[in-house]
């Protein structure tokens, strides 16, 4: 079994790099933008090539072409490859995402069974996903028991499938290739960084993203949300290129590429598409009168629009208008009038923002014999859904410093732009979610504007001062400790089995409560060996491991933050 995963890890940067680089390597752009760029080109020629297979009935086997395929690109593209690798920028951020990456692996060899707050499901769901492309499932079959297919977009399922395909289709790669993918989402976060503050910035990114809940449990969550983050991502930093002075020619295209992309594998890119679309029309229209504006707009509208047309048009001839549109929970799970859903968004907005221990919380859903447990579901219910905590316990206040400090050095366009980009994204990121939530919704659409906002920490983070400095790094040994630290010690049972050693660990995790529950039923009833059931007696080998990579990345970002220009 560990042979396989070590391929997995081999093939996975390969391809990643390998499908798109053929084509980024013509583009101008910088080194770093063009390892994004290519990365985000490859999951996209990754994922049509794979819906090429599905839709055509092509043998699955087909999908085993990929490496080859990847290994010619990169062979034909070497020069320009090796040109782009001597770019001292591109390999800090390509080092970064390494640490990074094997962060989120290394957590996910400590996951037993999936557990925290009433997160319970969702990880079964998309896996059914995967083998509904894989094994052509019948078409109306119902995830979860009421889940419709068409309810859910799925790129980031197809690609998976298709790494499974490559490697071995089995829940432990599916695991894997779900972290690997998501944890790219550091990528365009860490270009955002660079842009906001130079290069000193990434290796600061990788630390915050290192410290914080929100994304570690993400990355380790076998869901599609951190890779919607990284398009969603991708997307604003081309977005932006396009407003430079020194505008590559592509960037508008770009941008609507990875936006679709992101649309294609979360719906939650929704409110950014609504805000990109209107920014593009309201900051173009100046330029209205230029012919070559409207040639950008319409190239950005017809690639973006082919993009959506490979799943949407699908699912219209097969699914039919209804079922291809009004399946997605944002309109099954609507209020019966518009007065009462006004309502519901009102009091979503307030659970989202306002934390549970300032208000009436009901905790009786998260009864428990294991005190660890409901501290890391207090804790938990904090870190993923409350709009603040987020961020981080202190982050989300430097990140409101550090925006203040450069707000009367940006223009009033710009300005503008932020201030509606951020109060809608968090606004329209609640509304769109149709059904009552008394505990908050940040985990929902917000978490490309949160892993922006760490972004935007990374780049102040020296104008911030000392004080700032000290009393985040404070703060982030918190995050740790109370969101991370906890959060795996729980999902693998350590806590309680080292006050209990002579229980079994499957009686210890039944503990917990009862959506930690139904998480490990799922598990134990099908027979699925996790990633962590493999490094279980090596656990302490793994937290080793751990600890150095943290101590390599703020040795990194110490020495990036005293000597980088």
């Amino acid at each position: 079994m560990l042979l396989p995963l070590l391929a997995c890890l081999l093939i996975f940067p390969g391809i990643v790099l390998g499908i798109g680089w053929p084509l980024t390597a013509r583009l101008a752009l910088d080194p770093a933008e063009k390892f994004v760029t290519c990365i985000a080109l490859s999951l996209l020629g990754v994922f049509l090539f794979a819906w090429t297979v599905y839709v055509c009935a092509l043998p699955v086997a087909t999908l085993r072409a990929l490496p080859a395929l990847a290994a010619t690109g990169l062979v034909l593209g070497r020069r320009s490859l090796i040109t782009a690798l001597q770019d001292a920028g591109a390999r800090a951020l390509l080092a970064a995402q390494i640490i990074v990456s094997a962060w989120c692996i290394g957590w996910l060899a400590l996951v037993l069974s999936y557990s925290g707050g009433n997160w319970v499901a969702d990880w079964f769901g998309h896996m059914q996903r995967t083998w509904f492309f894989l094994e052509h499932w019948p078409r109306d079959i119902l995830f979860n028991g009421f889940d419709a297919m068409p309810s859910r977009p799925p790129l980031a399922n197809i690609v998976n499938g298709a790494f499974l395909e490559i490697t071995r289709q089995d829940f432990a790669h599916y695991q894997l290739c779900s972290t690997l993918l998501g944890s790219l989402a550091f990528l365009p976060a860490a270009l955002l960084a660079k842009r906001f503050g130079g290069g000193r910035a990434m290796a600061i990114l990788a630390v915050l993203f290192m410290l914080n809940p929100m994304f570690v449990q993400n990355a380790t969550y076998a869901w599609t949300k951190l890779p919607t983050a990284f398009f969603v991502l991708t997307a604003l930093y081309f977005f932006l290129r396009v407003h430079d002075a020194d505008v590559p020619g592509s960037a508008g295209v770009l941008f609507s590429v990875s936006l679709a992309a992101g649309l294609l594998t979360h719906y939650s890119t929704g409110p950014y598409a609504v805000l990109f679309a209107l920014a593009w029309l309201v900051l173009g229209w100046p330029r209205r009168r230029e012919p070559a504006w409207w040639r950008s707009t319409a190239y950005a509208a017809l690639a973006g629009g082919l993009v959506l047309a490979t799943w949407f048009g699908w699912a219209l001839i097969v699914y039919g208008w209804h079922e291809a549109f009004l399946t997605n929970t944002t309109v099954t799970d609507q209020a019966p009038t518009a007065g009462a859903q006004l309502q519901v968004i009102a009091l979503n907005l307030r659970d989202t923002f306002v934390p549970h221990f300032l208000r009436t919380a009901d905790f009786s859903m998260f009864a428990q014999r294991s005190l660890s447990g409901w501290w890391r579901d207090w804790f938990f219910q904090l870190y993923q859904v409350n709009f603040f905590f987020v961020f981080g316990c202190v982050a989300w206040a430097a990140i409101l410093a550090a925006l203040a400090h450069g707000w009367h050095d940006t223009t009033a366009r710009r300005r503008a732009f932020w201030a509606i980009f951020i109060a809608g994204t968090a606004t329209l990121g609640v509304a769109v979610h149709g059904a009552r939530d008394t505990w908050g919704l940040a985990h929902i659409c917000m978490q490309p504007l949160v892993l922006l906002g760490l972004a935007c920490l990374a780049a102040h983070w020296t104008a911030l001062g000392r004080t700032w400095q000290r009393t985040l790094v404070a703060g982030a040994t918190v995050d740790f400790l109370l969101g991370i630290a906890l959060q795996f010690g729980v999902q693998r049972g350590a806590l309680d089995h080292w006050l209990t050693p002579d229980r079994f660990v499957v009686n210890t995790l039944s503990c917990y409560s009862l959506a930690a529950q139904m998480n490990l039923n799922a598990k134990l009833q099908n027979h699925w060996a996790f990633v962590g059931d493999m490094f279980a007696p090596h656990a302490a080998l793994v937290s080793g491991l751990l600890g150095m990579l943290l101590l390599l990345a703020i040795i990194r970002a110490h020495r990036n933050r005293t000597m980088c220009p």
